[in-house]
């Protein structure tokens, strides 16, 4: 895929403001849309198509915060390397293992308090280390190690934080039962 800083005419930054990026892929998306070429040769239409989804793809990359973070460290890696290679350190597994084991735990007391107090825990750990990759990331390759770190950080918890919105579903849905 082709850089989706570029395709979408921003500068390259974790500290991206998504919603003014969101405005400007509507705009452009509007203006390559393939209706507004359907007067066009079937070149024309097929280059519109391909730039909307383009555009798309760039998109999709550039709102999620993990795969924004893996085009950055593809930028500032002389050799690309893939970032989902990255494994924490062993000090950083235990610590997970041993929330994700409150967290089971949390779940068959059905303790939504505990639940939230391990999201809360963990949200905050994710928006350090999410801040961390932010400033090794402005530093450039120098720093590709130190974001391929964080990176790897991030999955574990954004996997956490997607299993605690799973048990806050499920504690919700069965709150009001009988």
């Amino acid at each position: 895929m082709n850089d989706p800083f570029e395709i979408l005419g921003i500068p390259p930054s974790f500290d991206v403001d998504l919603p003014s990026v969101e405005r400007r892929v509507r705009a452009i998306s509007s203006a390559v849309h393939p209706d507004r070429h359907v007067g066009g040769t079937p070149t024309d239409r097929r280059a519109a198509l391909g730039k909307a989804v383009e555009v798309n793809d760039a998109w999709r990359v550039v709102r999620d915060p993990i795969t924004r973070a893996e085009a950055l460290i593809a930028r500032a890696s002389a050799a690309p390397r893939p970032a989902g290679d990255a494994k924490p350190d062993a000090a950083f597994l235990m610590e997970t293992m041993e929330r994700r084991e409150a967290l089971s735990e949390a779940r068959a007391r059905r303790d939504a308090p505990a639940v939230a107090r391990l999201a809360a825990e963990v949200a905050a750990l994710d928006a350090a280390v999410s801040a961390r990759f932010a400033a090794a990331s402005r530093e450039g390759e120098a720093r590709v190690h130190d974001m391929i770190g964080a990176v790897a950080e991030m999955r574990y918890y954004r996997r956490f934080l997607d299993e605690v919105g799973a048990i806050e579903d499920d504690l919700a849905s069965t709150a009001n039962l009988p």
